[in-house]
């Protein structure tokens, strides 16, 4: 029997039973149901590529911290997300509430700076956070936070946090650079003041925010430091004051001292393992203590702490 045959053989029946099928169903509408499968999120996708380089934090988390675009961009098109959260009414608060501008990952490999803003997102039902009107963007660089190697600076190889428009900063920052870190490259404040999209948007959202206290996390140096007017906390969990100087472009420089917005800067002990969970709590209530007892609306501030630049700068912020 040719190949042909057996294949006619095989074939004809099959086709007799799909045509008798049509014929059936002839002059009725068939719905053919395909499983609907819902295309993911826009904070799905970019939480897909943060939760990679982001200890302790999974993609169910990023995903319920509501972070939105801001409308602003990194350089390689990664979107700055923010989130807003208004203060809860409660009887007897008869004074609008404080503003906490919280941020973290303005240095691309200080992976926990990011994490922990997601993992304390997670406690703002806490009662005395509820207090508070909140502006939250976790990963202030995320060019350096996703760089192949996770890197400090933006990609344009700018330290942001020497990048803010401090006086003097056009003969400082690049003195300093040169003579104090023999310009290292990790530490570049960039060419001109808010030169980068990231610090620009973190300017403009000081404008619009207007913010009573910034809170910006960092790592690996395990300590706080404090910079403009307010008593300076003493601790934030195992995390302790430990000044470590003002230097050109720096945010604490610029909010701190320049413009009388207290900032407080928390080091934490590891850029690349997270606090335990008992920590994290910790630094939280601790931090919203401080806050509560020690920060006054921005209108009502008075009064600057004197600083002085750093004879060195041992763990150069």
């Amino acid at each position: 029997m040719s190949i042909v045959n057996i294949v006619s053989r095989i074939v004809f029946p099959v086709l007799v039973l799909l045509g008798s099928a049509v014929s059936a169903n002839a002059g009725t509408s068939v719905a053919v149901k395909v499983p609907a499968v819902a295309a993911p999120t826009e904070l799905e996708k970019w939480c897909r590529r943060l939760v990679v380089r982001l200890p302790g934090i999974t993609n169910p988390m990023c995903k319920r911290s509501e972070l939105v675009p801001t409308g602003v961009n990194s350089l390689q098109g990664f979107p700055l997300l923010a989130r807003q959260i208004p203060a809860v009414k409660s009887e007897g608060h008869t004074h609008p509430p404080l503003r906490v501008l919280l941020m973290g990952g303005i240095h691309g490999d200080e992976l926990t700076s990011a994490s922990i803003v997601f993992r304390w997102l997670e406690l703002m039902p806490t009662p005395a956070a509820q207090h508070f009107e909140w502006s939250v963007v976790p990963v202030v660089n995320p060019d350096g936070l996703l760089a192949p190697r996770a890197r400090r600076m933006n990609a344009n190889g700018v330290d942001l946090n020497r990048n803010f428009p401090t006086p003097g900063w056009k003969h400082d920052a690049p003195h300093y650079w040169a003579v104090r870190t023999k310009s290292d490259p990790r530490r570049f404040p960039g060419h001109a003041p808010l030169s980068e999209p990231e610090s620009r948007w973190v300017h403009d959202e000081m404008l619009r925010f207007r913010p009573d206290v910034i809170i910006s996390v960092h790592a690996p140096f395990g300590v706080l430091d404090f910079d403009g007017p307010a008593e300076p906390p003493r601790r934030f969990g195992r995390l302790l004051l430990n000044r470590v100087g003002v230097y050109p472009g720096s945010l604490g420089n610029y909010s701190g001292v320049h413009k009388n917005v207290p900032v407080i800067t928390i080091e934490l002990p590891n850029a690349q393992k997270m606090p335990s969970e008992a920590e994290v709590k910790r630094i939280w209530l601790d931090m919203l203590g401080w806050i509560r007892d020690n920060v006054e609306p921005h209108t009502e501030t008075a009064r600057v702490h004197s600083v002085s630049m750093p004879n060195s700068a041992p763990l150069k912020k």
